[in-house]
């Protein structure tokens, strides 16, 4: 009998997926910024800085190590206020900061911030989250509205940036 019910909840959530049609979400943006890579990823390294330049994500709580534990607060560009309990994935220094979190296959997102160099003064930032699992079509997780978050952080940073030069 119990074998029978998880049987009936799997194919319920088989169902939903096919219906939504929604396990995966992926957002893409990038932005040139006239800077060498070391100094945006300076900016992106330093958590306590983020509240005098980024729009999006308001503050970050936590240590800039691999494995720590976050507590970031989002605004939103559609006014929603949410926060977010990733941990710090994948530190390469210069090159690539990843946080992120939750359950693979059920629900989980990874957050990357990709740096390269496009002469030694100028960086494309490459800026992009990977949602993925089965509560993913079930989550408030607007594509455009992210990715306009996104471009509003990337067009933030290039400001604050290129000002100091």
């Amino acid at each position: 009998m119990e074998f029978k019910k998880y049987l009936s909840v799997f194919v319920l959530l088989i169902l939903v997926i096919a219906i939504t049609g929604c396990s995966n979400i992926s957002i893409r943006t990038a932005v040139e910024i006239d800077a060498p890579k070391q100094d945006v990823y300076a900016v992106l390294a330093d958590l306590d800085s983020y509240p005098k330049w980024n729009p999006y994500h308001r503050k970050v709580e936590g240590k800039f190590k691999e494995g720590s534990e976050l507590k970031i607060h989002v605004l939103r560009p559609d006014g929603k206020e949410i926060e977010v309990p990733p941990h710090m994935i994948r530190i390469a220094e210069n090159e690539e900061i990843i946080w992120g979190g939750g359950v693979r296959g059920i629900f989980y997102g990874e957050h990357s911030f990709i740096l390269e160099s496009e002469s030694p003064k100028k960086t494309l930032l490459k800026h992009n989250e990977d949602f993925s699992g089965i509560a993913i079509g079930f989550a408030d997780l607007p594509p455009d509205v992210i990715a306009e978050g996104y471009h509003q952080m990337n067009m933030a940073l290039k400001k604050f940036i290129e000002n100091k030069y």
